[in-house]
């Protein structure tokens, strides 16, 4: 029991970080789209790779080498650009408050969460390489109990800010809050861009 909440605690410590993925998932909540799908995605995400990081970290880190890390950033990096400027053509006008409202279709939202999710390689290296890493001396049942700490604080993560983010969109049904918003997700999403440059530089 005491590896289980080792685990929670040491995966949750990871997953507060703002990142573009968590930064997507608030914007789904806001909007109301496909919030459970996101949620769900990105938590089973996480849950098969800090498993995998557990149980073969001695394998997986000699193949994590610089070169790889690099083109996760380049790739990391044009999804993030592209995402940008999807976002700097938006209309405010063009956003809708409605709860069932489809302007993106499901197969788009599961195609951004996973790019958010799988691209980025902060999440290999907090989940596969940190997590795999700091568990390696465990014994076989003490990691089955650590990897479902991680896991769970994952879970609970993605719902609680997904959800409670559709909670407070109902004091946001405004065209000057959402532009404003629009504006904070860009300059976030810019920051991490220039973040994720600067380490390919």
């Amino acid at each position: 029991m005491d590896y289980l909440i080792l685990g929670f605690l040491t995966g949750l410590s990871l997953i507060l970080a703002i990142g573009a993925q968590n930064i997507f998932v608030i914007e789904q909540g806001l909007k109301k789209q496909y919030i459970f799908i996101v949620c769900l995605i990105c938590s089973i995400s996480d849950f098969l790779l800090i498993f995998l990081g557990i149980f073969l970290f001695q394998y997986l880190n000699h193949f994590f080498t610089p070169t790889i890390e690099l083109v996760f950033n380049i790739l990391l990096l044009i999804f993030l650009l592209h995402f940008i400027w999807g976002k700097i053509k938006t209309k405010v006008s063009e956003t809708s408050f409605d709860v069932d409202s489809k302007t993106n279709n499901l197969s788009n939202i599961v195609v951004k969460t996973l790019g958010f999710t799988f691209l980025n390689p902060h999440v290999y290296s907090d989940t596969v390489f940190f997590l795999g890493n700091f568990s390696k001396s465990l014994s076989q049942v003490d990691k089955y109990y650590f990897g479902a700490g991680a896991a769970i604080s994952s879970f609970l993560f993605f719902f609680i800010i997904g959800y409670l983010s559709k909670y407070f969109s109902k004091y946001l049904k405004s065209a000057t809050v959402w532009k404003r918003i629009n504006y904070l997700i860009i300059l976030f999403m810019s920051i991490l861009a220039l973040t994720v440059l600067m380490e390919i530089i």
